[in-house]
């Protein structure tokens, strides 16, 4: 067969990317769409959310408690531990809590030990309309929300808006209840219920909103009809602040959804047509920042700021209503402290720890729009005597499984711990940065353009009205020296180091910047250039590969003597089938080793691997993150070892994997048709 060569490059420049609520002037946009309350999604731009695990963080009542619960914790944890953690979190310059789920969890008759713990995380409730008595009372709730509103911060409160506990739940005050089964519930059914929950504890206690637990069980017109009913509550609701200003609640709600962009957007998001919600965690950063400053949870690591932005670039993917949320930690994954021993990278003892640290939360609040900081993570918390991954059938009953393992106890500086050098200096640290975000909107509303991003350093500038900053982090232990041009950063005068106090000087219109390892630096432009704006460099990403891997018309071949006896399957996070197995997803033999499938793929980043159906063969790319339309070496892959790519475009893609004529991998391609 004739060998066609085709291969062609798009020009993509290098977005600024908003993560922002906006309007839109699409016509298309229906009028009867309700819309992201703008006012409300301004505010929430400036959220700076502390979570708390309620049942693992303070035991401040001793005669109340669960005393059991997933993780290492005392499993103690009240609302009055809260209340005597409010001035530490406040002066950290935190303004939101976000607490797990405080509703009664009624044990049954005779229930077993591993109910018990269940119910010490709420997340299955008995009564949506009782305070946990083992957390507190109502005016326990209500003097908790009380005191934070006093010092300027929000409360939001755990929605497990799609299950509740099976074999008991209690009717709404207007006799309401949820139908269906107990988890997933019917929607919608169960709407009615579940909005009488969400509005019934804004006017109780005035909270200012919900974390919305997985979110995607709900669907997303049953969300816009929640949220709407959650904005008409805080509407007619008013409150006094630290400023002595009478306020309504913020109203905010923002979903866990753990998937891609795509997926978040599908069962979270909705369509820029018809908005359901309007912010989520952005799940896909948070590993990817993992996957930079130390290793996710599979042990894969060792990426650079390169992947960083192309991470800030999926932001693209959402509708324009859309504000993600990042967050490093919370209670289902495992610690950035426990990450880095697990990486076999660094542990407390080393000054690498903290370093690291440094640069994971600086990225965070550098981010543009609302952030969350997992309790513990301001002071670089960790387990000690766990860090590798335990076995999966043993890991619960000691306590120590992946994700559960973050609900250690708080150590909060002066109620229940003493800190150490290094843990007073990261909190320290941690405040200063809350603090530039308090006084440079171009950090948490800034408008973001990439100026640098490979594998040795990430570079951002941010812009705000008339604030603008250079945001930048070493992404690799060796130290560097940068020599960036002023013109290119949209500066012709000093930076300022608002950290350091440095002062930094073109010279002959050049900047020399020294940045240690995974060391970040926030520079203030003090003159903006003529323009005020940085300048881009475009970018070119190959789509189209080369030779018989990148033909997406080769015929298939019945050949007994193929290397493979069994077939394989791209299996991964796609729309289409969410890891399972497809008929349309098997590979077909191609003849000289070589097999392929050719499948219409929408925009979007996507992890797969390469495996039979019973997943005793899998096969994932060297380095997990192939370049498209590149030959890339195949190897033996396993669980947590996904290949990872982006496909910038809709459209026909040829997967290729080739393998010796022993039935060892060789190498793999991913190459859009033509």
């Amino acid at each position: 067969m004739k060998k066609q060569i085709a291969k062609t490059t798009i020009a993509l420049a290098i977005t600024s990317l908003l993560s922002a609520c906006s309007s839109t002037s699409n016509n298309d946009i229906s009028p009867l769409a309700y819309q992201c309350d703008p006012q409300m999604m301004a505010q929430s731009d400036d959220l700076r959310i502390y979570q708390i695990m309620v049942e693992s963080f303070v035991d401040g009542d001793s005669t109340i408690g669960h005393g059991t619960g997933y993780g290492p914790s005392h499993h103690n944890g009240d609302l009055q531990g809260i209340i005597d953690s409010l001035d530490y979190i406040q002066s950290l310059g935190m303004n939101a809590i976000w607490m797990t789920p405080v509703f009664e969890s009624a044990p049954l008759d005779n229930q077993d030990h591993w109910a018990d713990k269940l119910d010490a995380t709420g997340y299955f409730a008995t009564d949506f309309f009782k305070i946990d008595p083992r957390f507190g009372t109502l005016e326990k709730a209500k003097e908790l929300v009380e005191e934070a509103h006093k010092r300027g911060i929000y409360v939001l409160f755990d929605g497990v808006f799609g299950h509740h506990k099976k074999g008991l739940i209690k009717p709404s005050p207007t006799g309401l209840l949820p139908s269906g089964e107990h988890n997933p519930v019917s929607y919608p059914e169960s709407e009615a219920f579940y909005k009488e929950v969400a509005t019934y504890w804004i006017k109780e206690l005035k909270i200012d909103g919900w974390r919305l637990d997985q979110a995607y069980q709900v669907p997303t017109q049953s969300w816009t009809n929640i949220r709407k009913a959650v904005d008409a509550a805080s509407k007619k609701t008013f409150y006094t602040n630290n400023k002595g200003e009478q306020v309504n609640p913020l109203g905010y709600m923002v979903a866990e959804i753990w998937n891609n962009e795509n997926y978040i957007t599908e069962t979270g998001y909705g369509s820029e047509q018809n908005p359901a919600l309007c912010s989520a965690f952005d799940f896909p950063l948070r590993f990817r920042v993992a996957e930079t400053f130390a290793v996710n949870e599979s042990g894969v690591g060792h990426k650079g700021g390169d992947w960083l932005n192309q991470g800030m670039q999926m932001h693209e993917l959402y509708p324009p209503h859309a504000v993600p949320n990042l967050m490093l930690g919370n209670h289902d994954v495992v610690r950035f402290g426990d990450l880095l021993q697990r990486g076999d990278i660094a542990n407390p003892n080393d000054k690498n720890y903290w370093t690291r640290h440094k640069a994971a939360l600086s990225f965070q609040a550098a981010y543009t729009g609302p952030i969350t900081l997992y309790y513990g993570d301001e002071i670089g918390d960790q387990v000690d005597g766990f860090s590798k991954k335990e076995n999966k059938d043993t890991c619960a009953i000691k306590g120590l499984c992946d994700d559960h393992i973050a609900r250690s106890s708080a150590k909060i500086d002066g109620l229940t711990a003493k800190l150490t050098p290094e843990q007073t200096d990261l909190k320290n640290y941690v405040t200063t940065l809350m603090q530039l975000r308090i006084k440079h909107p171009a950090l948490s509303k800034g408008k973001r353009v990439n100026l640098v991003a490979n594998k040795e350093v990430y570079i951002d500038h941010k812009q705000s009205e008339n604030d603008a900053i250079v945001y930048m982090v070493s992404t690799q232990e060796a130290d560097q020296t940068l020599s960036l041009d002023a013109e290119q950063l949209g500066s012709k005068g000093n930076l300022i180091d608002l950290i350091t106090g440095q002062i930094f000087t073109p010279v002959n219109g050049i900047y020399t910047i020294p940045l240690s390892n995974f060391e970040s630096r926030f520079l203030t432009i003090e003159e903006p250039s003529n323009t005020g704006r940085p300048i881009i460099e475009q970018k070119e990403i190959a789509l189209y590969g080369s030779g018989f891997m990148a033909q997406c018309d080769n015929p298939t071949i019945t050949d007994i003597n193929a290397t493979l006896q069994d077939t394989l399957y791209l299996v991964g996070d796609f729309s289409d089938s969410h890891w399972s197995h497809k008929k349309a997803r098997a590979y077909q033999y191609k003849g000289n080793n070589i097999y392929q499938v050719v499948i219409n793929e929408k925009r979007g980043p996507y992890k797969m691997q390469y495996a039979t159906k019973d997943w005793s063969a899998q096969y994932t790319a060297e380095g997990l993150s192939p370049k498209l339309g590149q030959s890339n070496k195949l190897i033996t892959g396993g669980y947590g070892q996904d290949t990872a790519i982006y496909l910038p475009e809709d459209g026909n893609y040829v997967w290729s994997l080739e393998f010796t004529s022993q039935g060892e991998p060789k190498s793999m391609m991913v190459s859009k048709c033509k």
